[in-house]
Protein backbone atom coordinates (compact mmCIF):
# COMPACT_ATOMS: atom_id res chain seq x y z
CA UNK A 1 0.00 0.00 0.00
CA UNK A 2 1.45 3.42 -0.87
CA UNK A 3 2.50 5.54 2.08
CA UNK A 4 1.47 9.12 2.44
CA UNK A 5 4.08 11.83 2.84
CA UNK A 6 4.79 12.24 6.56
CA UNK A 7 5.32 15.99 6.76
CA UNK A 8 5.47 16.77 10.52
CA UNK A 9 2.21 18.26 11.69
CA UNK A 10 4.01 20.11 14.48
CA UNK A 11 6.47 22.13 12.36
CA UNK A 12 6.46 25.85 13.22
CA UNK A 13 7.51 28.50 10.67
CA UNK A 14 10.14 31.10 11.62
CA UNK A 15 8.82 34.09 13.57
CA UNK A 16 9.71 36.46 10.72
CA UNK A 17 7.55 34.53 8.34
CA UNK A 18 4.68 33.75 10.68
CA UNK A 19 1.22 34.63 9.35
CA UNK A 20 1.53 33.93 5.65
CA UNK A 21 3.92 31.08 6.41
CA UNK A 22 1.48 29.51 8.84
CA UNK A 23 -1.26 29.58 6.20
CA UNK A 24 1.04 27.91 3.68
CA UNK A 25 2.06 25.30 6.21
CA UNK A 26 -1.58 24.63 7.16
CA UNK A 27 -2.41 24.06 3.49
CA UNK A 28 0.55 21.70 3.13
CA UNK A 29 -0.47 19.75 6.21
CA UNK A 30 -4.09 19.53 5.03
CA UNK A 31 -2.86 18.08 1.73
CA UNK A 32 -0.71 15.61 3.67
CA UNK A 33 -3.74 14.43 5.64
CA UNK A 34 -5.78 14.05 2.45
CA UNK A 35 -2.95 12.06 0.83
CA UNK A 36 -2.77 9.78 3.84
CA UNK A 37 -6.53 9.21 3.74
CA UNK A 38 -6.32 8.43 0.02
CA UNK A 39 -3.43 6.01 0.63
CA UNK A 40 -5.64 4.14 3.09
CA UNK A 41 -8.30 3.62 0.43
CA UNK A 42 -10.25 6.82 1.02
CA UNK A 43 -11.63 5.90 4.45
CA UNK A 44 -10.04 5.29 7.85
CA UNK A 45 -10.46 5.74 11.59
CA UNK A 46 -8.67 8.56 13.39
CA UNK A 47 -6.35 6.02 15.01
CA UNK A 48 -5.36 4.41 11.71
CA UNK A 49 -4.87 7.79 10.05
CA UNK A 50 -2.69 9.03 12.92
CA UNK A 51 -0.60 5.87 12.64
CA UNK A 52 -0.21 6.42 8.90
CA UNK A 53 0.96 9.98 9.55
CA UNK A 54 3.03 8.98 12.60
CA UNK A 55 1.43 11.77 14.61
CA UNK A 56 -0.65 12.07 17.79
CA UNK A 57 -4.39 11.51 17.14
CA UNK A 58 -5.33 14.82 18.82
CA UNK A 59 -3.20 16.78 16.37
CA UNK A 60 -4.56 14.87 13.37
CA UNK A 61 -8.10 15.43 14.65
CA UNK A 62 -7.65 19.21 14.58
CA UNK A 63 -6.81 19.14 10.90
CA UNK A 64 -9.59 16.66 10.16
CA UNK A 65 -12.10 18.99 11.80
CA UNK A 66 -11.00 21.78 9.48
CA UNK A 67 -11.21 19.50 6.45
CA UNK A 68 -14.69 18.36 7.50
CA UNK A 69 -15.81 21.98 7.76
CA UNK A 70 -14.56 22.67 4.23
CA UNK A 71 -16.20 19.56 2.74
CA UNK A 72 -12.97 17.80 1.79
CA UNK A 73 -13.51 15.12 4.44
CA UNK A 74 -16.69 13.63 5.89
CA UNK A 75 -17.27 11.40 8.91
CA UNK A 76 -19.60 8.43 9.10
CA UNK A 77 -21.82 9.05 12.17
CA UNK A 78 -22.15 5.31 12.82
CA UNK A 79 -18.61 3.98 12.37
CA UNK A 80 -16.81 7.31 13.10
CA UNK A 81 -14.55 6.59 10.13
CA UNK A 82 -13.39 9.55 8.08
CA UNK A 83 -13.67 9.45 4.30
CA UNK A 84 -12.95 11.75 1.38
CA UNK A 85 -15.75 14.30 1.03
CA UNK A 86 -17.59 15.82 -1.89
CA UNK A 87 -15.04 18.58 -2.46
CA UNK A 88 -12.21 16.05 -2.64
CA UNK A 89 -14.28 13.94 -5.03
CA UNK A 90 -14.89 16.99 -7.20
CA UNK A 91 -11.15 17.63 -7.49
CA UNK A 92 -10.48 13.97 -8.12
CA UNK A 93 -13.05 13.81 -10.87
CA UNK A 94 -11.58 16.91 -12.49
CA UNK A 95 -8.21 15.17 -12.58
CA UNK A 96 -9.74 11.91 -13.78
CA UNK A 97 -11.38 13.66 -16.69
CA UNK A 98 -7.92 14.26 -18.07
CA UNK A 99 -6.70 10.71 -17.58
CA UNK A 100 -6.26 8.15 -20.31
CA UNK A 101 -9.16 5.93 -19.25
CA UNK A 102 -11.73 8.70 -19.53
CA UNK A 103 -10.25 10.06 -22.73
CA UNK A 104 -10.39 6.59 -24.29
CA UNK A 105 -13.89 5.88 -22.91
CA UNK A 106 -15.19 9.18 -24.25
CA UNK A 107 -14.02 8.32 -27.75
CA UNK A 108 -15.59 4.86 -27.55
CA UNK A 109 -19.00 5.94 -26.25
CA UNK A 110 -19.13 8.57 -28.99
CA UNK A 111 -18.88 5.70 -31.49
CA UNK A 112 -21.48 3.64 -29.64
CA UNK A 113 -23.84 6.62 -29.58
CA UNK A 114 -23.44 7.04 -33.32
CA UNK A 115 -23.71 3.31 -34.13
CA UNK A 116 -26.71 2.54 -31.92
CA UNK A 117 -28.40 5.96 -31.82
CA UNK A 118 -28.69 5.86 -28.03
CA UNK A 119 -27.45 7.91 -25.11
CA UNK A 120 -24.21 6.72 -23.49
CA UNK A 121 -22.33 7.56 -20.34
CA UNK A 122 -19.12 6.80 -18.49
CA UNK A 123 -19.10 6.35 -14.71
CA UNK A 124 -16.33 5.98 -12.13
CA UNK A 125 -16.71 4.79 -8.56
CA UNK A 126 -16.90 7.48 -5.90
CA UNK A 127 -17.27 7.17 -2.13
CA UNK A 128 -21.07 7.24 -2.32
CA UNK A 129 -21.51 5.18 -5.50
CA UNK A 130 -20.90 5.36 -9.26
CA UNK A 131 -20.52 8.95 -10.48
CA UNK A 132 -21.35 9.94 -14.08
CA UNK A 133 -18.37 11.79 -15.57
CA UNK A 134 -19.18 11.69 -19.30
CA UNK A 135 -22.44 11.88 -21.22
CA UNK A 136 -23.06 11.49 -24.98
CA UNK A 137 -26.39 11.95 -26.71
CA UNK A 138 -27.63 11.11 -30.20
CA UNK A 139 -29.60 13.56 -32.34
CA UNK A 140 -32.89 12.23 -30.95
CA UNK A 141 -31.95 11.82 -27.32
CA UNK A 142 -34.15 10.29 -24.65
CA UNK A 143 -35.13 12.77 -21.96
CA UNK A 144 -33.69 11.87 -18.55
CA UNK A 145 -33.00 13.91 -15.44
CA UNK A 146 -29.43 12.75 -14.83
CA UNK A 147 -26.20 14.26 -16.12
CA UNK A 148 -22.49 14.41 -15.30
CA UNK A 149 -21.96 14.50 -11.54
CA UNK A 150 -25.05 12.41 -10.75
CA UNK A 151 -24.42 9.53 -8.31
CA UNK A 152 -26.06 6.25 -9.37
CA UNK A 153 -27.16 3.51 -6.96
CA UNK A 154 -25.17 0.28 -6.90
CA UNK A 155 -28.00 -2.24 -6.50
CA UNK A 156 -30.66 -0.42 -8.49
CA UNK A 157 -28.80 0.52 -11.67
CA UNK A 158 -27.03 -1.43 -14.40
CA UNK A 159 -24.10 0.95 -13.86
CA UNK A 160 -23.74 0.11 -10.18
CA UNK A 161 -24.29 -3.60 -10.75
CA UNK A 162 -21.42 -3.61 -13.25
CA UNK A 163 -19.07 -2.26 -10.59
CA UNK A 164 -20.36 -4.73 -7.99
CA UNK A 165 -20.37 -7.77 -10.29
CA UNK A 166 -16.87 -7.36 -11.66
CA UNK A 167 -14.96 -5.84 -8.74
CA UNK A 168 -15.71 -5.91 -5.04
CA UNK A 169 -14.21 -3.29 -2.76
CA UNK A 170 -14.79 -1.82 0.67
CA UNK A 171 -16.56 1.14 -0.91
CA UNK A 172 -18.90 -1.06 -2.96
CA UNK A 173 -19.63 -3.27 0.05
CA UNK A 174 -20.49 -0.26 2.18
CA UNK A 175 -22.86 1.13 -0.45
CA UNK A 176 -24.57 -2.25 -0.86
CA UNK A 177 -25.09 -2.48 2.91
CA UNK A 178 -26.53 1.04 3.00
CA UNK A 179 -28.84 0.47 0.03
CA UNK A 180 -30.17 -2.82 1.39
CA UNK A 181 -30.97 -1.12 4.69
CA UNK A 182 -32.82 1.69 2.88
CA UNK A 183 -34.57 -0.52 0.31
CA UNK A 184 -38.26 -0.06 -0.39
CA UNK A 185 -40.72 -2.92 0.03
CA UNK A 186 -40.67 -3.55 -3.73
CA UNK A 187 -36.87 -3.54 -3.80
CA UNK A 188 -36.76 -5.96 -0.87
CA UNK A 189 -38.94 -8.36 -2.79
CA UNK A 190 -36.35 -8.33 -5.58
CA UNK A 191 -33.26 -8.45 -3.35
CA UNK A 192 -34.25 -9.44 0.20
CA UNK A 193 -30.72 -10.09 1.52
CA UNK A 194 -27.03 -10.45 0.71
CA UNK A 195 -27.51 -13.97 -0.59
CA UNK A 196 -29.94 -12.70 -3.21
CA UNK A 197 -27.51 -9.90 -4.13
CA UNK A 198 -24.67 -12.38 -4.65
CA UNK A 199 -26.86 -14.63 -6.80
CA UNK A 200 -27.94 -11.68 -8.93
CA UNK A 201 -24.37 -10.47 -9.46
CA UNK A 202 -23.13 -13.98 -10.25
CA UNK A 203 -25.72 -14.22 -13.02
CA UNK A 204 -24.19 -11.23 -14.81
CA UNK A 205 -20.52 -12.27 -14.75
CA UNK A 206 -20.52 -14.89 -17.54
CA UNK A 207 -21.93 -12.28 -19.94
CA UNK A 208 -19.36 -9.55 -19.31
CA UNK A 209 -22.08 -6.93 -18.85
CA UNK A 210 -25.15 -6.01 -16.82
CA UNK A 211 -28.61 -4.92 -17.91
CA UNK A 212 -31.67 -3.45 -16.23
CA UNK A 213 -35.03 -2.09 -17.28
CA UNK A 214 -36.95 0.76 -15.60
CA UNK A 215 -34.33 1.20 -12.85
CA UNK A 216 -33.37 3.74 -11.69
CA UNK A 217 -35.10 5.58 -14.55
CA UNK A 218 -38.66 4.61 -15.47
CA UNK A 219 -39.04 3.88 -19.17
CA UNK A 220 -35.30 3.48 -19.76
CA UNK A 221 -33.35 0.32 -20.47
CA UNK A 222 -29.64 0.23 -19.62
CA UNK A 223 -26.70 -1.93 -20.61
CA UNK A 224 -23.38 -1.53 -18.76
CA UNK A 225 -19.93 -3.01 -19.35
CA UNK A 226 -16.80 -2.70 -17.17
CA UNK A 227 -13.50 -1.23 -18.33
CA UNK A 228 -10.50 -2.89 -16.70
CA UNK A 229 -7.08 -1.51 -15.89
CA UNK A 230 -3.90 -3.55 -16.45
CA UNK A 231 -4.10 -4.85 -12.86
CA UNK A 232 -7.64 -6.15 -13.34
CA UNK A 233 -9.34 -3.40 -11.35
CA UNK A 234 -12.47 -1.80 -12.80
CA UNK A 235 -11.40 1.66 -13.92
CA UNK A 236 -14.80 2.76 -15.24
CA UNK A 237 -18.10 1.48 -16.58
CA UNK A 238 -19.53 2.40 -19.98
CA UNK A 239 -23.32 2.44 -20.28
CA UNK A 240 -25.81 2.63 -23.13
CA UNK A 241 -29.39 3.80 -22.46
CA UNK A 242 -32.43 3.50 -24.68
CA UNK A 243 -36.21 3.52 -24.55
CA UNK A 244 -37.14 0.51 -22.43
CA UNK A 245 -39.83 -0.79 -24.79
CA UNK A 246 -37.56 -0.93 -27.84
CA UNK A 247 -33.97 -1.11 -26.56
CA UNK A 248 -32.60 -4.65 -26.90
CA UNK A 249 -31.17 -5.64 -23.50
CA UNK A 250 -30.30 -9.24 -24.34
CA UNK A 251 -26.73 -9.99 -23.21
CA UNK A 252 -26.16 -11.85 -26.48
CA UNK A 253 -27.92 -9.19 -28.57
CA UNK A 254 -26.30 -6.69 -30.94
CA UNK A 255 -26.43 -3.76 -28.48
CA UNK A 256 -24.59 -5.70 -25.78
CA UNK A 257 -21.97 -6.86 -28.28
CA UNK A 258 -21.27 -3.31 -29.44
CA UNK A 259 -21.00 -2.01 -25.86
CA UNK A 260 -18.79 -4.89 -24.71
CA UNK A 261 -16.52 -4.35 -27.69
CA UNK A 262 -16.16 -0.69 -26.76
CA UNK A 263 -15.29 -1.56 -23.15
CA UNK A 264 -12.85 -4.24 -24.24
CA UNK A 265 -11.15 -1.89 -26.67
CA UNK A 266 -10.42 0.58 -23.85
CA UNK A 267 -9.38 -2.23 -21.47
CA UNK A 268 -6.91 -3.61 -23.96
CA UNK A 269 -5.40 -0.17 -24.59
CA UNK A 270 -4.99 0.17 -20.82
CA UNK A 271 -2.99 -3.06 -20.84
CA UNK A 272 -5.64 -5.51 -19.66
CA UNK A 273 -5.66 -8.84 -21.50
CA UNK A 274 -9.11 -10.37 -21.74
CA UNK A 275 -10.90 -13.00 -23.77
CA UNK A 276 -13.43 -11.76 -26.31
CA UNK A 277 -16.80 -12.03 -24.58
CA UNK A 278 -18.71 -11.30 -27.73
Amino acid sequence: MPRATTTPLTATPPASDRGRGQKVQSAEVAVTVLKALAALGGAATLTRLALQLQEHPAKVHRYLSSLVSSGFVEQDPITARYFLGSEAIFLGLAAQRQSDVLRLCTAEIAKVTEDLGVSCLVAVMGNQGPVIVRWEEPVQAIVVNVRAGFVMPVLWSATGRAFAAFQRSAVVEAVITRELAAATAQQRRELPDRKAVEAMLAGYRPHGCTWLRDQPLKGVGSLAAPVFEANGQVAAVVVALGVAETFDLRPDGPNAKVLRAAAQSVSQRLGHAMADAS
